[in-house]
């Protein structure tokens, strides 16, 4: 990749950058801009994908609200996400967890990972 590009995007990195993987529970705090208020929101669920790397990488959790799966997708590195902490670390055996969309309550849990 060209040099100016690399430059560039190790300007936009963050600092800190939370540890998580695929099958994690966790919890993205996003900041809501509406009008000239600004806010939190959170999102909890579970990470079903990660992909990409540097300044591009973005990740998708993916929870059940009324019964109706959700997902959302946010870059990493974007100054939208205030802060992702993670709940629970999920014990999965692939990289993406895209089955777990036809699943429905228990089907759908993922088992925890014990250190």
């Amino acid at each position: 990749m060209n040099d100016i590009i690399k430059s560039i995007e190790a300007e936009q990195l963050k600092e800190t950058v939370p540890e998580f993987r695929v099958g994690d529970t966790v919890r993205v705090h996003n900041r809501i801009k509406e009008g000239s208020r600004e806010r939190i929101q959170i999102f909890e669920g579970t990470v079903i994908k990660r992909q990409n790397g540097g300044a591009r990488e973005t990740f998708t959790v993916r929870k059940t609200s009324n019964g109706i799966g959700v997902e959302k997708t946010w870059p990493l590195h974007s100054p939208s996400v205030a802060d992702v902490e993670v709940i629970r670390r999920g014990k999965v055996r692939r990289a993406k967890l895209f089955y777990l969309r036809k699943r429905v309550g228990k089907a759908a849990k993922v088992k925890e990972r014990v250190k």
